[in-house]
């Protein structure tokens, strides 16, 4: 989903970086004729805490003491011991999965250390994955999702990370090719209501009629396809599972300023906060500086906090941070664009599903498997880079497989 600043500039208001590793994505980009560029990661990181903005260029250190970063670094070398254990393909066969599942993972970090601030910075750090909290997802799912993102130092980076790369005009300009290419066989403000399937085919009626084939593929989010009637109904384990996959929630800012200004100071761009809501901010800039942008976000219990605000409750909150960050020049965006995924009817909410402990081990072997002639995709289905738009790509690819593999 494209937005754009008052004086012209593009920016994303949904999904932007393509990721280190990513190949299936960046192989569609290269097919579509769009091109990439790094996100701008030169200068100094930031930590703002307790009270005070804490810069590194250090890998390790994240503007923690040393005694805390050195915790930090032994929990995520725990978690990426932990992850490769994990099988991506099946987790609920994962060695000890019914272990791994009956606890949270913010159980976990807590059997773990006792040091407060790497438990604060471990509690910041996952919404800004997950859009949700530490004990909303189960410590399979957390592992499952480190090991299909490669690694969790991946998931956090920048350069070499998940967060590598933008698309020149914005990634919005992939499914606006794609459509390009498919015509008028896209149908817009057709919303499902009903799939019914038997041995001849399948029918989808939508609110303005109806579509025949031989198979239909699902790829909304799971917690959508839940809202859907299906003739017969489903089996018990796949209902079940779209009522346990919730979206996180994260309202998303694209704040303008004539200039990046602190890249004049050294800084990257790149904020993490303990002291605030607005808590995970990027240099968002064009790529030839013509102007300044953060991308920024609220996430997990914040932004449904946020949600009772108005939109100049969330502008301040969103400027105050900025100021503590970079100083008075923040104060003076020319622009402030605020997507709120939560209050978007078909997503209710992003990054994506979660899986709260026991239910990978109950229902996630339901969650790709075809239902007849039914099928199911988007990141969610996904084994490799679940929850990012690579992710996307490859579970459409798979259900396409499944469907010429259908009658064979």
């Amino acid at each position: 989903m494209g937005g754009r600043l008052s004086n012209g500039t593009e920016v994303e208001l949904g999904g932007q970086w393509i990721g280190e590793s990513q190949d299936v994505a960046k192989s569609l980009i290269a097919e579509l004729g769009l091109e990439l560029f790094d996100t701008y990661d030169s200068g100094d990181s930031a930590l703002y805490v307790d009270g005070e903005l804490q810069r590194f260029n250090t890998e390790g250190v994240w503007g923690l003491p040393p005694e805390s970063a050195a915790e930090i670094n032994r929990l995520f070398t725990l978690i990426e011991e932990l992850a490769q254990t994990v099988s991506i393909d099946a987790a609920w066969d994962t060695p000890d999965a019914a272990a791994l599942d009956r606890q949270t993972f913010d159980a976990w970090v807590r059997q773990n250390t006792d040091d407060a601030l790497a438990r604060r910075y471990v509690a910041m750090m996952i919404p800004a994955v997950f859009s949700a909290e530490s004990p909303e997802l189960s410590l399979l799912h957390f592992l499952f999702y480190v090991k299909s993102g490669t690694s969790w130092t991946v998931l956090i980076s920048t350069t070499g990370g998940a967060q590598e790369q933008r698309v020149r005009g914005g990634t919005h300009l992939i499914s606006e090719r794609m459509a390009e290419d498919l015509g008028d066989r896209v149908r817009l403000n057709s919303v499902v209501r009903t799939i019914r399937q038997d041995d001849t085919g399948v029918t989808v009626e939508h609110e303005t009629g109806s579509v025949t084939a031989q198979h239909a593929i699902v790829a909304v989010p799971q917690t959508l396809a839940g809202r859907m009637r299906y003739v017969p109904a489903l089996p018990v384990g796949r209902d079940a599972l779209t009522q346990q996959m919730p979206a996180g929630s994260v309202i998303k800012f694209q704040v303008g300023y004539d200039t990046p200004f602190w890249r004049e100071d050294g800084l990257n761009g790149q904020v993490q906060s303990l002291d605030h809501a607005f808590n995970v901010v990027f240099d968002n800039s064009p790529e030839d500086a013509s102007c300044g942008v953060i991308v920024g976000f609220i996430e997990g219990d914040f932004a449904r906090r946020a949600e009772q605000l108005d939109a100049d409750g969330r502008r301040d909150l969103v400027l105050t941070a900025l100021v503590d960050y970079f100083g008075p020049k923040a104060a003076e965006p020319f622009d402030i664009i605020e997507q709120d995924w939560n209050a978007e009817e078909f997503t209710r909410g992003c990054y994506g599903g979660r899986l709260a402990a026991g239910a990978w081990t109950a229902y996630g072997h339901a969650l790709a498997a075809p239902v007849g002639r039914i099928h199911w995709a988007g990141a969610e289905t996904a084994t490799v880079w679940n929850g990012y738009m690579d992710g996307a790509i490859s579970s459409g690819q798979r259900a396409a497989e499944e469907i010429l593999a259908y009658n064979v």
